[in-house]
């Protein structure tokens, strides 16, 4: 299957405006293809970014049947534009489809849609230091009816926004609260998978937590509440004594995240050491308060990585690395950022370059 190019005009286009906002402004152009159980995937287009048509019987109103992916193109210090192991990003998107009883899309079209959006929308890809072009892929549940089953008929689209810093203070030091008494998802549930239901689900302690002047929620585990998961927006790494970067091991109801494996394969080649391990809440804070942990951080496509600088536990704010960015969060930082944007050596052959 082609995908059928449909663009504005060039004297309708706009491009990246000088002062925006993550998730609010979006580029000219967007993908979508349509899925039905008797011809499959087809009608593959990019055309002008527009509202979407739905009946309000649609199975995604009303199971949540839906899954979505972020990943983000960036603008090179030559000028040139590349992505970041977008293949990753559309094998996660075919692993949540399965999960959420969905048709899988053809990886080398999606990534196809990709490059070409891109291409066709080159000058929303913003030039700032520390922004990108943000990329979200969705495929929604279309079939009108009602009655709890998987769907017959699916959107996929693909949109595009310019974006900063996720959290206003870039690298500046995050506070963060772990949920003692809500619970985000459990092993054997669709926690590794990127669907909306997730994030639904965590809104309620999120925005509890906002009022009391935290950033995010870390979650812990569903049955015991003793395994610390993941942060609402990120992965989360505890760095001991400045050499040692710990993460919780992935247990099905974590989502697996593409900079978290980054950061896995690249810290080594640093001088640090990783492991991935069950780390029990009380242990770590303990940690914490002795000074074993120096640093923790949080990593994701979003923000790639946010110093934690307190971390709060049924009222109590356990301070880490006197509030302040280690070295340890900056240097992964530069590295992975500097891959990214082109300023460091791509040794993993980690960068897609688009062209056009």
């Amino acid at each position: 299957m082609s995908i059928t190019v449909q663009p504005l005009d060039e004297n309708q286009r706009q491009s990246c405006p000088e002062n925006f906002a993550f998730g609010t402004t979006f580029s000219d152009h967007m993908f979508t293809q349509e899925y039905d159980a008797t011809s499959g995937w087809n009608n593959a287009l990019i055309s002008p970014y527009h509202s979407l048509s739905l009946d309000p019987s649609a199975a995604v109103f009303h199971y949540s049947q839906e899954i979505f992916e972020g990943l983000k193109a960036y603008r090179a210090h030559d000028g040139g534009i590349n992505l970041f192991r977008p293949e990753e990003n559309i094998k996660r998107f075919n692993r949540s489809a399965k999960r959420m009883v969905m048709p899988e899309v053809d990886e080398a079209l999606h990534l196809e849609a990709i490059k070409s959006l891109i291409t066709l929308d080159k000058a929303w890809v913003p030039a700032k230091d520390g922004a990108s072009l943000y990329i979200r892929p969705t495929m929604i549940a279309t079939s009108p009816k009602l009655g709890l089953g998987a769907s017959s008929n699916y959107q996929h689209f693909i949109i595009c926004g310019p974006a900063g810093t996720y959290f206003e203070g870039g690298l500046t030091p995050i506070a963060v609260h772990v949920a003692d008494k809500y619970r985000r998802a459990v092993v054997g549930g669709v926690g590794e998978a990127k669907t909306g239901g997730n994030y639904a689900a965590s809104l309620y302690a999120s925005e509890d937590v906002v009022k009391k002047g935290y950033s995010q929620v870390l979650w812990l585990d569903a049955v015991s509440g003793r395994y610390i998961e993941e942060v609402g927006a990120m992965n989360i790494c505890f760095v001991y004594e400045g050499k040692r970067i710990v993460t919780p091991s992935l247990s099905g109801s974590i989502l697996p995240g593409i900079t978290r494996d980054s950061l896995l394969k690249l810290a080594p080649t640093l001088g640090y050491e990783v492991a991935e391990e069950r780390l029990d809440i009380e242990v770590i804070l303990a940690d914490i308060a002795s000074g074993k942990i120096t640093e923790v951080f949080g990593c994701g496509t979003a923000a790639v990585i946010s110093p934690v600088g307190v971390l709060c536990y049924k009222d109590k704010d356990f301070v880490v690395n006197n509030n302040e960015t280690g070295e340890v969060s900056k240097h992964l930082y530069d590295e992975l950022t500097g891959i990214q944007y082109g300023t460091r050596e791509d040794k993993f052959n980690w960068i897609q370059s688009v062209t056009g």
